[in-house]
């Protein structure tokens, strides 16, 4: 039965220094040219899991915005999504303005995807977070006249003080995907919201039957893992992993900066036969 392995990039797959070893990317490119399926499942874009990537060659199909999307890295088409509904995203930014929260919202809109935000209300360590994405095309400054939740919102982000996050993370939790936690960059607080499925455990198992596989073998190390660990038949932490998910593990595996994913992949195929 044909296994498809997930990797989770921040913190497992990249080094803590937003690189891929050159190890790395050899072990990666040798495991699917033998025929196994392998994917990303991250909280990133297409754009910026292509940045923090682009030491590999081979094309990989990608779990985006922490199950949002699923998208062909090669062409950047979008093969499954979730979205909100105009209600729902109402709703959401009505709460997080209850609690003085301005977010980036996350949208398609005109055909193309954007993070949108008002320069204006956005909290400081927000700002930090859009001005580290640099030139990102996806970015998008709204004047006050213009309607953030245009075309198909699909995730929310805000970071700012633990007491606004909680209040809407408590108010929210119930009806929507909403994750709250530490940066592992930043250190900063951040509260994201998806539409309800829209999580890397379903995205996964969408994944998994689009190409063909009848198993699930995860790589991850943080608390957005978990619904994806619970849902895997086999379950590999790095051992710089939150310790809720190494309670979940199979098996403990060396750190991101100590190529963990790589030794594992040459572990189970270094004398497997190619499946092409």
């Amino acid at each position: 039965m044909k296994t498809l392995y997930l990797c989770d990039l921040d913190g497992t797959l990249l080094r803590s220094d937003l690189t891929l070893s050159e190890r790395t990317c050899r072990v990666i490119g040798r495991t699917v040219s033998r025929g196994i399926a392998f994917a990303f499942a991250t909280a990133r874009s297409r754009t910026t899991a292509l940045k923090v990537t682009k030491g590999l060659t081979v094309p990989l199909p990608m779990i985006a915005y922490n199950g949002a999307f699923i998208v062909d890295t090669a062409t950047g088409r979008i093969l499954h999504k979730r979205t909100f509904t105009a209600s729902q995203a109402e709703e959401i930014c009505g709460c997080l303005q209850e609690f003085g929260l301005s977010p980036i919202v996350y949208r398609l809109a005109e055909g193309r995807e954007r993070f949108s935000f008002y320069p204006g209300r956005v909290s400081r360590p927000t700002m930090d977070f859009i001005l580290s994405r640099g030139d990102d095309p996806r970015r998008d400054p709204l004047t006050e006249e213009e309607d953030i939740l245009a075309g198909e919102p699909f995730y929310f982000n805000c970071i700012a003080e633990e007491a606004a996050l909680r209040g809407a993370y408590e108010r929210l939790r119930d009806r929507y995907e909403v994750l709250y936690y530490d940066d592992i960059y930043s250190g900063e607080r951040w509260l994201e919201i998806m539409p309800r499925g829209a999580t890397k455990a379903e995205a996964a198992l969408v994944l998994r039957d689009m190409l063909g596989c009848g198993r699930i073998a995860a790589f991850g190390d943080s608390v957005n893992d978990i619904a994806l660990f619970e849902t895997a038949d086999e379950k590999y932490a790095v051992s710089n992993a939150d310790p809720r998910l190494k309670a979940l593990a199979d098996e403990i595996i060396p750190s991101n900066d100590e190529d963990g994913v790589a030794c594992k992949l040459e572990q189970l195929f270094s004398s497997e036969p190619a499946m092409l």
